[in-house]
């Protein structure tokens, strides 16, 4: 079951709420196909490479032990990516209102761990580009700590992907990387308020630019190579625990922009557009 948003005649988001995903790539909501005003898909869905890889989601990939993720668990033991009965999944309850879900997620034994409320929506749209708002509050209904991990805390270095995460398309690869903070895909683990991608389609003579900005500064996952791919980490290089009963509170913007944006004119939108946490 899905939602679909247009602006101008032009799908430029489908929310896909109830997939019929495989367990084993963890079965959750996406967002998939991304599209700027100009018609052009900017995320991938279920690359051969990565199935459970599917445009944008929310996703963590070492959740105390289960793989909200997809795919196999990077085990330290094993120095390497292990099939195991561990994977999790975001299962889609209802919507209270336009916009605003409740969600469950479970392990792969079944298993009740967390109580999500994720808001989003369609925001900003100018003459070249839109914006998704999107926030999450995320309960510890375990009984005991969670603890948010990923590959990097397992001991895979530079692998610290762990939250929201998106694919680009095949074309994007090499593509250029400019944030707050530096340039190029040396942000790979660097600390940033926000990052932006810019990539170049095939068949049309276009770019186009996603603007991700994270209320508060994050670490960055991203590459270039051999795939494009953008995420506000979690827990890049350290464990994020949340105590029993308490919430986690995320919020993100996800600018889709027709063109390839240079840093003045990146920095002239997030002044104007800053990302901030709800109220």
């Amino acid at each position: 079951m899905e939602l679909t948003l247009t602006e101008r005649g032009v799908e430029i988001l489908r929310y896909v709420y109830r997939p019929r995903t495989p367990v084993f790539e963890s079965p959750k909501p996406y967002f998939h196909p991304i599209r700027t005003l100009a018609g052009d898909a900017v995320s991938a869905f279920r690359p051969h490479d990565h199935r459970w890889h599917k445009g944008l989601q929310m996703t963590v990939s070492d959740l105390s032990g289960q793989n909200f993720w997809g795919g196999g668990s990077y085990v330290r033991e094993a120095a390497g990516y292990v099939d195991l009965p561990n994977n999790g999944t975001m299962r889609h309850e209802e919507f209270l209102s336009p916009g605003v879900e409740r969600l469950t997620w479970h392990t792969q034994g079944g298993e009740h761990w967390v109580d999500e409320l994720r808001t989003f929506g369609v925001r900003d749209v100018l003459e070249d580009s839109w914006a998704l708002e999107l926030s999450t509050a995320i309960t510890n209904v375990r009984g005991e700590d969670l603890v948010f991990g990923s590959p990097t805390t397992n001991g895979r270095p530079m692998a610290g992907y762990c939250g929201l995460f998106w694919r680009g398309p095949r074309s994007f690869e090499h593509g250029q990387v400019i944030a707050e903070s530096g340039e190029g895909p040396e942000m790979m683990g660097e600390e940033s308020a926000w990052l932006a991608y810019i990539g170049h389609h095939d068949e049309v003579d276009r770019s186009s630019t996603l603007l991700f900005q994270s209320a508060r500064p994050t670490v960055w996952f991203v590459r270039t190579t051999p795939f494009a791919a953008v995420n506000p980490s979690l827990a890049f290089h350290r464990e994020l625990v949340l105590p029993p009963g308490a919430t986690l509170r995320l919020s993100y913007r996800v600018v889709v922009a027709t063109g390839a944006w240079d840093r003045p004119r990146l920095e002239a939108y997030v002044k104007e557009h800053p990302c901030r946490e709800p109220a």
